[in-house]
């Protein structure tokens, strides 16, 4: 694979919350650099890293619900909306992990759709359905769910609890979503050997903050 289709699976990400203005110039003018696929920061930097980012090929994404997925779908949309006018183009969100697990799977449909009908015609939309804590199918039953509700991809992990990406979770979002949806793996990617190994098992998205290092690598 190309260096420059390599750079384009990244999604370089700074989610942390001592995150500083100067960690956040920095992360975006990085990504300037090397063309990565989006800068992925918390909303409040939106407006900042737009800024940087607005005459470049980089998209600005950003994290709705985050990271536990536990707010009202209400307040998702409004995120989502206050997101896009702030010039994210890609939003990721969580899912209400509680719910999927009480089996209350058309309230995780209303939670997620009312993310993508904001999002709708303005920003992609990646659903986090936080594999660590779910069941395989319970990974399924998510990954379908985020499916009718209209998302673009389905990801992995927050990188917030008790687990990232995984090979085999990636192979089998991958199985379940098919060719219809994206998948992006994120948490604990640190590696070109770590990201080849997502892309092998059917990502093509890849949310890390070693974007830089695994660039030089390559």
């Amino acid at each position: 694979m190309e260096k420059s289709q390599i750079a384009k699976l990244i999604d370089h990400t700074l989610l942390k919350p001592d995150a500083t203005k100067e960690q956040i110039v920095r992360l975006a003018e990085e990504a300037k650099k090397y063309h990565f696929a989006s800068v992925c920061v918390n909303p409040v930097w939106v407006p900042q890293v737009y800024e940087i980012l607005k005459e470049t090929d980089v998209k600005v994404c950003t994290v709705i619900g985050f990271p536990l997925g536990a707010t009202t779908p209400e307040t998702k949309a409004f995120e989502t909306r206050n997101a896009i006018e702030n010039g994210a183009t890609e939003v990721d969100m969580v899912i209400n992990i509680g719910l999927l697990k009480c089996g209350r799977d058309d309230e995780v449909e209303e939670d997620i759709r009312a993310v993508t009908k904001a999002a709708e015609g303005k920003a992609l939309t990646k659903v986090i359905i936080e594999t660590c804590l779910l069941t395989d199918e319970e990974k399924v039953r998510a990954c379908e769910i985020a499916a009718r509700a209209g998302a673009d991809f389905v990801k992995t992990s927050t990188g917030f609890s008790t687990g990232g990406a995984t090979v085999e979770d990636v192979a089998l979002m991958r199985k379940t979503v098919g060719d219809n949806l994206g998948v992006k793996a994120s948490g604990g990617v640190r590696s070109l050997e770590d990201l080849m190994k997502m892309v092998d098992a059917g990502a093509n998205r890849i949310g890390t903050s070693s974007g830089v290092k695994i660039m030089e690598e390559k």
